[in-house]
């Protein structure tokens, strides 16, 4: 007989009702519909306020931010100012849908993991669609990853994180170098992760009042214009989700009750349980997509489950 798969059990918050601040956010990142990704102006609009996010938010306190290059590709790194190891490192991949973000928003998240768990964070800008379509943002993401091979760190030194699209980012750079037989990163954290590109689970109906950051309108928008219309959004390169999970790294997996996605999340973790990896998750009660992003006490909490995390597995 298998064993059930029991998720974590948390207060259902369907039914609470969003504060000004979140309701505030809902207006301010999730305006976009489907149209909206095809038109230059709008687009441009839409990422602009991202980065104007990331100087509203707080800063990470006792961090310090680099800049770099590899290839063509604008890298940051994000390093405690305390004393720190410098193995290992946190490969970081930011959200936007594929479609926005830079490193202003990424420095957000970056810097937060950098404090509290005392790592480097190197995060990097990847090439965003329409403009750049699937899959040059994975192509990227590898190249990123062969350059921090070449800095002298190993697979079993890196940490590969991601949040929203940047979790769907970190499951395809690890299945990648999974399928050319190289070795893996030592773990995954994942925030908020889009897993499931079809966007049919039930939580996008259920929790579409509740979420103040995505819309069904906006993730169909962001996915046709990262993957195009009218495909097979099964296919396990866009949905990490349909793919081959055996032997994958021990993950973290964090996700809000209140968020459409919090099946993409759910899922994987029954699937990654089901393969008989190390996988664990986290439902935060009130949270909402990639919570983690503002200064709240859910969100402290949250980044120091991502620390502990990293040090169970023993780095």
């Amino acid at each position: 007989m298998k064993k059930k798969i029991t998720l974590p059990k948390e207060k259902d918050d369907n039914d609470i009702r969003l504060a000004p601040m979140m309701k505030a956010l809902k207006t301010f990142h999730s305006a976009m519909s489907a149209t909206d990704m095809q038109d230059a102006e709008a687009l441009a609009k839409h990422r602009s306020s991202q980065e104007i996010l990331s100087r509203l938010v707080t800063p990470a306190v006792a961090v310090s931010y680099e800049k770099d290059m590899i290839k063509s590709i604008p890298v940051e790194w994000a390093r405690p100012e305390f004393v720190h190891r410098e193995h290992p490192v946190i490969l970081y991949c930011h959200g936007g849908g594929y479609t926005s973000g830079g490193l202003g928003y990424a420095g957000i998240l970056a810097g937060k993991l950098a404090m509290h768990t005392g790592l480097e964070v190197c995060t990097f800008e990847y090439r965003l669609a329409p403009e750049n379509p699937y899959p040059a943002a994975i192509e990227d993401a590898v190249d990123v990853w062969n350059h921090l091979m070449y800095l002298g760190y190993g697979a079993r030194d890196i940490i590969v994180a991601g949040d929203s699209a940047g979790g769907n980012m970190a499951l395809e750079l690890t299945l990648i170098l999974q399928s050319q037989r190289r070795m893996m990163p030592a773990g995954m954290i994942l925030m908020s992760p889009w897993t499931d590109m079809t966007a049919s689970s039930s939580t996008y109906e259920k929790y579409k009042e509740t979420d103040p950051m995505l819309t069904y309108d906006y993730v169909c928008g962001a996915r046709d214009a990262y993957a195009g219309a009218d495909i097979d959004y099964t296919n396990p390169s866009l949905s990490p989700l349909f793919a081959d999970l055996t032997e994958m790294p021990p993950t973290l997996i964090e996700v809000g009750s209140n968020e459409i996605l919090r099946a993409d999340s759910e899922d994987l973790y029954k699937k990654l349980h089901k393969n008989g990896c190390i996988a664990r998750l986290r439902v935060y009660s009130g949270g909402w997509h990639v919570f983690q992003i503002l200064p709240t006490p859910r969100a402290a909490r949250a980044l120091d489950d991502v620390a502990d995390f990293i040090r169970e597995v023993g780095l």
